[in-house]
């Protein structure tokens, strides 16, 4: 028998029902009647309150776009579409540069604006032309490169050697004024300039069999050397740079590197003035310098041409 009693929660009219003292302990799959109010049906699987569900906008069709997000008309002067067009087009030819063989680069020589070539141009059939630049510290690098510094360089002594052994002044008739010196490889035409002079002397080496001192030159270890002729170091007052004789096809002298200089820098004996070396010690010797190859550093313009900036070390 249901027994109905009161109690403070009375005055919301919910009726409890009380359970009688002998009655049967709850089991796991039986819910006390307590537990849910009396008129409370019971909640189904597929029946959910209205409450529950978010309230969500409809969503957006790919055919419907905002008004917001519409770009604002601006409105744009003759002058200002014209300026636009001009740097399209010229985006657009630069684009299709670049998508060529190689790229165009024109040779600058410092004070002036040197002719236009491209790396490995074939100006005749089965002839390709390229361009490589040498620095004061004799270093090859083609004349194109941006960076030029000891990791952009060519360093393999087979190369160099190769390279240099064919060098000659360039009488070919193509960029004689830019670059004075070429180094011919079967159909393949170097062209060569320099902040100085082609042929750059780097270290000194022994000589085989006790034949004297060899002065090595451009990177080429002992494949590119020439006998060290101590008496015919030569002082150029007008860039303070010394030379030695070398090979002919660089102009039959070559620049002594600034750090060989140091090197024997307590060797040189100065007269009164104390500007131009008079005398060299080496090996135990004292040589008079007479500088002989004044004349001919004065028929090569005193040096080389095609002066650029370049990374030091």
């Amino acid at each position: 028998m249901a027994l109905y009693t009161r109690s403070p929660l009375a005055r919301f009219r919910f009726p409890t029902r009380t359970v009688p003292h002998n009655a049967p302990p709850l089991s796991a799959n039986r819910v006390s009647p307590m537990t849910l109010p009396v008129s409370a049906p019971p909640l189904s699987a597929s029946r959910i309150s209205p409450i529950a569900l978010p309230v969500f906008p409809p969503p957006p069709s790919a055919n419907r776009v905002s008004p917001s997000a519409l770009p604002v008309p601006v409105s744009v002067s003759p002058g200002g579409a014209m300026r636009r067009a001009v740097s399209l087009r010229a985006a657009a030819a630069a684009y299709r540069r670049g998508s060529e063989r190689g790229c165009g680069h024109t040779a600058d020589t410092g004070a002036e604006r040197g002719p236009a070539y491209r790396q490995g141009q074939s100006p005749a059939p089965r002839r390709r032309e390229y361009f490589y630049w040498v620095d004061t510290h004799g270093r090859l690098y083609l004349d194109d490169a941006k960076v030029k510094n000891f990791i952009t360089c060519f360093k393999d002594e087979r190369f160099l050697a190769f390279f240099f052994r064919h060098l000659q002044p360039n009488r070919s008739g193509r960029y004689e004024d830019s670059f004075p010196f070429l180094s011919l490889c079967g159909p393949e035409h170097n062209f060569v300039r320099c902040q100085d002079l082609p042929v750059v002397f780097t270290r000194v080496l022994e000589g085989e069999k006790g034949s004297g001192a060899l002065l090595s030159y451009c990177g080429g270890g002992h494949r590119l050397v020439v006998p060290f002729q101590p008496h015919c170091l030569t002082y150029w007052p007008q860039n303070g740079r010394l030379y030695h004789p070398g090979p002919e096809g660089g102009g039959g002298v070559g620049l002594v590197r600034s750090a060989l200089v140091e090197e024997w820098g307590d060797g040189f004996e100065y007269g009164a003035g104390g500007a131009t070396p008079t005398h060299f010690v080496w090996g135990g010797r004292r040589y008079a310098l007479g500088h002989p190859l004044v004349g001919r550093l004065r028929g090569l313009g005193g040096g080389g041409r095609g002066e650029q900036s370049v990374g030091g070390g």
